[in-house]
């Protein structure tokens, strides 16, 4: 990492004395075109998400749960190190996930960058992204789409491990018998994803009953 790119990884940590120099060091960096990745966060009612896009359109998503570091770390080491916190970059998309969360947007127009998923797995993702808001499909079904009706296992790890939750919408992946399966956002957060599109099943009522006890 070269001097610039370390200057770009760090340029979002000032305090509030340099902000007005930061933002003026990132919006020159925007200008010449020294930012391959631009990341941000966004607040919602699944926690507080990180979401990076480049020149190709949304790359990650990542929910709390996972440390944010860690997840710049790998864009640094899978993408381009250089990337910076650059949230008007990334305005469209702030924008959309809020409206999705308040129950206004039903699809996400957005450009997405596959970088991150490679072979059988991206298959079952660009699938997976045709899902319509409401709707549920299989593990099976979405092994069988990307040409492995015998995948459904793979196709589960595939959905697992989605670099693009949400926005390609693994939430709506169910067990064939109707049990939520897995998720790597935790099975709270496909919960209540799937009951805010309207999607009801027996882990609603357990998502109810916790909520009562607590």
């Amino acid at each position: 990492m070269n001097d610039l790119e370390r200057a770009l990884w760090r340029a979002g940590d000032h305090d509030d004395r340099a902000a007005v120099a930061a933002r003026a060091f990132v919006e020159r960096a925007d200008r010449e075109g020294l930012i391959d990745v631009a990341y941000t966060t966004v607040d919602a009612p699944v926690g507080e998400l990180l979401v990076a896009g480049t020149s190709r359109g949304l790359v990650r998503v990542a929910f709390g749960g996972i440390p944010h570091e860690k997840v710049l770390l790998e864009l640094a080491e899978d993408v381009s190190p250089r990337l910076i916190e650059a949230p008007a970059r990334l305005d469209s998309i702030r924008r959309q996930l809020d409206e999705y969360f308040e129950g206004r947007r039903t699809r996400f127009e957005v450009g997405l960058d596959w970088r991150l998923t490679h072979g059988f797995a991206r298959r079952v993702l660009k699938h997976t992204a045709r899902i319509p808001y409401g709707d549920v499909s299989t593990y099976k079904s979405m092994a069988a789409a990307a040409g492995s009706p015998r995948g459904a296992r793979a196709a589960g790890n595939a959905l697992g491990a989605n670099p693009i939750p949400i926005v390609v919408p693994c939430h709506r992946v169910l067990h064939s018998g109707g049990g939520l399966g897995g998720y790597g956002g935790g099975l709270d957060r496909k919960a209540l994803l799937l009951e805010l599109e309207g999607v009801t099943g027996p882990w609603a009522r357990r998502q109810a009953s916790r909520s009562g006890s607590r």
